[in-house]
């Protein structure tokens, strides 16, 4: 019997039964964390799981690693959006904030 250690749902990958996110593995892989590693910073996955949430990125990396790409471009677009937004309802407080930005860059100097 084949086990599933990854599951699609919602537009991402999760590691099955649980919140936890392909992306969180995949994001502490590829820098060189070790699975043991992983493993501790997610005390819910027991070490099988993130291994085999490794493999299924390996197996898929083209895959997964365009999938990861879009995910990031669409959240910089949101925070871009998110940023524009705020800055058109709030116009003071930004002019402030940036004010004050000016005023610590002038002292840091």
């Amino acid at each position: 019997m084949q086990k599933s250690y990854v599951e699609e749902r919602d537009g991402g990958y999760w590691i099955g039964g649980t919140r936890i996110s392909l992306d969180s593995i995949v994001y502490a892989f590829k820098p060189g964390a070790a699975p043991e590693s992983i493993k501790g910073s997610f005390p819910l996955l027991t070490l099988e799981k993130v291994y085999g949430a490794i493999a299924f990125y390996l197996s898929r990396r083209d895959e997964i690693d365009s999938y990861l790409e879009r995910s990031e471009k669409e959240f910089e677009a949101q925070a871009r959006q998110m940023n524009e937004e705020a800055r058109a309802s709030k116009p003071e407080l930004f002019k402030r904030l940036e004010k004050a930005r000016q005023q610590r860059e002038v002292r840091r100097r």
